[in-house]
């Protein structure tokens, strides 16, 4: 007879304000999500679902809110890049957590010439475009899996990420 130890689950997810508790205690590195929208105007937004799924082929993941007008643009374009934010753009990771309708003129940004989509070139360290390779829904989410098409690295002399966790913003420290 073998020893085996059976785990108790309660039968009821917990309330999101709990789980948001949580999730606060994991730091997280910050993103800005862009695309482009069929009229040509840039979108994006503050993102810290951001996830490495393959080598082969080259995926990553981000989740967006299932109403988030960035996402039904990224839907459209079936493209988007991920701008991942170094420790000077905490201003730029608030900015593109609201809704102000003008955040683009507010950044600097580039169009990326072959796919169009905009780089944040001043608040980003590194930036990955992908195209759309599969999405899933998960409550009040999509999650959306992009084959890394191309990377580019910024110019950014030894080039901090910025965190989020515990309410508040945090950079790594170079030994």
């Amino acid at each position: 007879m073998s020893d085996s130890v059976t785990a108790t689950v309660a039968r009821t997810p917990v309330d999101p304000a709990t789980f948001r508790s949580l999730m606060t205690m994991h730091p997280a590195g910050v993103a800005v999500v862009t695309t482009v929208a069929p009229d040509g105007a840039p979108r994006g937004m503050t993102c810290s679902s951001v996830c490495s799924v393959s080598l082969r082929p080259p995926t990553l993941l981000v989740c967006l809110s299932a109403g988030s007008r960035t996402l039904a643009a990224l839907l459209e374009a079936s493209a988007f890049a991920v701008n991942l934010l170094h420790d000077k753009a905490e201003p730029a990771a608030n900015l593109f957590a609201t809704d102000t309708p003008d955040r683009f003129e507010k950044v600097e940004w580039a169009r990326e010439p072959d796919r169009g989509l905009p780089h944040l070139i001043e608040d980003a360290h590194t930036i990955a475009d992908c195209r759309v390779s599969e999405t899933l829904t998960v409550g009040d989410h999509i999650v959306v899996f992009g084959e890394v098409l191309h990377v580019e690295t910024l110019a950014i002399q030894a080039p901090s990420p910025l965190l989020y966790g515990m309410r508040q913003y945090w950079s790594l420290t170079r030994r």
